[in-house]
């Protein structure tokens, strides 16, 4: 192995964890926004032509084919996000104390820093309302897009490990 190789390859890893490290930045920031119920600025993280999906009883369901949980377009995730900032979302009234764990990040291998690309993730999510303490966890995959500089999610796909089982209301942003 030569001196370049060697400079390449350390060049290589330091852009990728760079890479790496503002993914993970960004779905954090993500996480932190949903729990802290800061809807706009949540919404601010999509693009215009966003999609922002939950199937239910299995994973190989096809958007718009099958019945989902989610299945929300720009406008409809933007009426959703107003209901639950109104006094009139009962459902989230006292609103969900919520605690989320983001891990097991991976990048898809044609993730590009300048461009964006696939990442899948496992999410946990505990939400504690009225006394009740429920737990929500699942793989989640985002379609991430750079715009203007700025990492967006094109897509954000929940795939919850119970989404075939009877579940609970679903009243806030998973």
């Amino acid at each position: 192995m030569t001196l370049e190789t060697n400079v390449t390859d350390a060049s290589n890893g330091l852009s990728d964890w760079a890479t790496y490290r503002e993914v993970e930045l960004f779905l954090f920031k993500e996480a932190e926004l949903a729990d802290t119920h800061q809807f706009q600025a949540w919404f601010s993280l999509f693009t215009q032509d966003l999609l922002y999906w939950v199937p239910c009883n299995n994973d190989d369901a096809e958007i718009g084919k099958q019945i989902a949980l989610i299945n929300d377009n720009r406008a409809e995730l933007d009426e959703r996000l107003f209901r639950l900032g109104t006094k009139h979302a009962h459902a989230q009234s006292p609103r969900s104390r919520l605690s989320r764990i983001v891990s097991n990040i991976v990048l898809a291998d044609d993730y590009r820093r300048g461009t964006g690309g696939q990442v899948t993730s496992r999410v946990l999510v505990t939400e504690v309302r009225n006394g009740k303490t429920e737990h929500w966890a699942g793989r989640v995959t985002h379609l991430l897009v750079r715009q203007d500089g700025v990492l967006r999610m094109r897509e954000k796909r929940v795939y919850l490990a119970a989404n075939d089982q009877v579940l609970p209301n679903l009243t806030f942003i998973i």
